[in-house]
């Protein structure tokens, strides 16, 4: 009877002394969105829930920050794992503190590069052109920064606890260890002239072929991406943003991914949302659907079920914890699985998926 109250005041303890190392369940419940037990304790609850909003607010914030670079960026998942240790039984900032917060993790600069252009008469001329640089700064650096902010020391204790916390999330997103039955493509292309969809709004069946073509041109899995060519300048942002959750699988990346389109989980959809069929560029944030994570595409869906109750549609998500793919009827899903499988077709059962959803900006009719 006791256990709800002694888990709560140990957690608590835990993520606001920064003495000890994080619960894995609580960091599993704020990032992936875990389901409580009936007993948990009210005030535990109103904390997750807290934590949540923040980390809506926290990517939200993230994503406009780096809609405005060129590369790189900041690393999302960072962000929260520093919120999380040093805020966990706050309130929720409001969007503008939210936007101080991460604020501290980088610096913006505006540079200026010559390019060639034609002028009104047809003859080349070079001009300035000004670009964005955001430069992510270094945990030690953004920790000075946000002392400042939060008006109290952050302790050596608090970034072992940083760490911990992106380790464990980080950790998980590059390799799902699966054992069960999967299918790849035989071969690989990067050329998607061939894919025919439908001009006009995002639909069901155009998401279908879409992810199809991903798989049958065997597209990659590299954290962070959603679509384009992985080159190497692309890679070498991907590694800044992401040190361990790409960096840690540089090796593989390098042998296998690297010239290839690559997503990640969620980047295989937001690719085809942002792709445009007559130019067959994909540009981030583009077509008015914002950058979200798994679980944002799930927390945000209109309409969502158990996976017990999933319609024959296809073009449906799937989704589970920290992860997302596309039913493309049958009993088949494509997704892109992890940095040793890529993009890949699945069987809905016997996969884990908890619950199906309509993704938001796509046409169900």
């Amino acid at each position: 009877m006791l256990a709800p109250l002694l888990l709560l005041v140990s957690v608590i303890a835990c993520l606001a002394s920064g003495e000890a190392q994080h619960n894995k369940g609580t960091v599993e419940v704020c990032f992936y969105g875990a389901e409580l037990s009936e007993k948990t304790p009210a005030e535990y609850r109103e904390h997750i829930r807290e934590m949540r909003q923040a980390f809506f607010l926290l990517d939200s914030s993230v994503a406009s920050v780096n809609s405005r670079a060129e590369s790189g960026g900041l690393d999302p998942i960072m962000v929260k794992a520093v919120f999380l240790a040093l805020c966990f039984g706050e309130d929720a900032p409001s969007r503008r503190a939210a936007g101080r917060f991460v604020n501290c993790f980088y610096t913006e600069t505006e540079q200026i590069r010559l390019v060639e252009q034609a002028d009104e008469d047809g003859n080349m001329i070079t001009v300035e052109e000004r670009y964005t640089v955001i430069s992510p700064l270094s945990l030690s650096t953004a920790c000075v920064n946000l002392s400042a902010l939060l008006g109290r020391e952050i302790t050596e204790s608090d970034r072992k606890n940083i760490h911990h916390i992106y380790t464990m999330v980080a950790g998980s997103m590059g390799d799902v260890n699966y054992d069960g039955q999967y299918s790849v493509s035989g071969g690989h292309s990067e050329d998607m002239a061939g894919l025919v969809l439908t001009d006009g709004s995002k639909t069901a069946a155009d998401l279908v072929r879409y992810a199809r073509n991903a798989y049958e041109s065997g597209w990659g899995y590299v954290w962070g991406t959603f679509g384009n060519v992985l080159t190497e300048e692309a890679f070498a942002a991907k590694l800044n943003q992401y040190p361990e959750g790409v960096g840690n699988y540089a090796d593989f990346i390098r042998a296998n991914w690297l010239g290839r389109r690559t997503v990640d989980c969620a980047g295989l959809i937001k690719s085809y949302c942002w792709y445009d069929a007559q130019t067959q560029a994909i540009t981030y944030a583009a077509n008015g659907m914002p950058d979200l994570s798994a679980n944002q595409f799930y927390y945000t869906a209109a309409e969502s079920g158990p996976i017990g109750t999933i319609p024959e549609i296809p073009g449906l998500a799937v989704w589970h914890d920290g992860h997302i793919g596309v039913y493309i009827g049958g009993g088949e899903v494509i997704e892109a699985m992890g940095t040793r499988y890529g993009v890949v077709k699945t069987q809905l059962a016997g996969r884990g998926w908890t619950h199906w959803l309509k993704i938001p900006g796509i046409n169900y009719d």
